[in-house]
């Protein structure tokens, strides 16, 4: 039998969480208060505190010395919020783009370097082709991937080369994978110029898919649309005369409404 969740929980985290949740109800607060709400004793409420302050979650007020929510607090609140925002308005987004072109449409963000499929919908067809919602994709194979990182600012192409791609050619999924570290950088520059990518069965045999970036109101790399489907039914004509044109003006849709505006 599987442990329950709660036996894995790591205290100091949970209390630390504890912390941050009382000031849901008030804006500051000292040492010796939360240390009698929490139930903890005071130096560990310092050195908790400490803790969130050094990442930005906590800071302390000047004139009084005591605690309050720090920047980052917002900027994560503030993210939940657009993720949010960005789905609810992408599923008309997607079942349009279903309707239009009878293949499979999602919606991807970029997580610890993989691709994760956060939303989507599916064509009415007897062969179907596509990730599923919660599936993690690589990037380097993925037309979403490619999007989300050729399009995203340098320093996070220069994380990905640090973390997966030094020392090694990259793992090729099928025989048109990119595998070529230096290859595939130059390809993700045409991505990041002609402002969509295609892979033609580089994940999978046989799948291919376009995908566009969208932008948030801060314009921000946001997440990636993507339009996938055989390649029986994506030859080279239709997947780059029809289905990139749908997949850009849909991007660039969701973009507009989620505040983005073109310079």
């Amino acid at each position: 039998m599987k442990k329950p969740k709660g036996d894995y929980s790591i205290q100091a985290v949970v209390n630390a969480i504890r912390l941050l949740e009382t000031f849901r109800d008030e804006d500051e607060q000292g040492v010796t208060h939360l240390a009698e709400r929490l139930g903890l004793h005071k130096n560990n409420v310092f050195r908790l505190l400490a803790t969130l302050e050094q990442a930005g979650y906590i800071e302390q007020c000047a004139e009084s010395d005591r605690y309050r929510l720090g920047i980052r607090s917002l900027d994560l609140g503030q993210s939940f919020g657009r993720s949010r925002n960005l789905l609810r308005r992408a599923r008309a987004v997607l079942e349009g783009l279903v309707a239009s072109c009878g293949e499979s449409a999602h919606v991807g963000l970029l997580c610890d370097f993989e691709v994760i499929c956060v939303e989507g919908r599916n064509a009415e067809r007897l062969l179907l082709t596509g990730a599923r919602v919660g599936q993690r994709l690589p990037i380097h194979a993925t037309a979403l991937g490619k999007v989300l990182l050729g399009c995203a600012p340098a320093e996070r192409r220069e994380a990905y080369d640090r973390r997966i791609v030094t020392g090694g050619k990259l793992p090729k999924l099928t025989p048109a994978t990119i595998d070529d570290p230096a290859k595939f950088f130059e390809h993700l520059r045409g991505v990041a110029v002609q402002g969509f990518a295609i892979d033609v069965e580089e994940c999978e045999p046989g799948l291919c898919c376009a995908a566009a970036p969208i932008f948030d109101g801060q314009g921000e790399l946001s997440a990636g649309l993507s339009i996938s489907g055989p390649r029986a039914r994506l030859p080279d004509e239709r997947l780059l005369g029809e289905i990139v044109p749908l997949v850009v003006g849909a991007a660039e849709q969701l973009s507009r409404e989620l505040g983005f505006v073109h310079s």
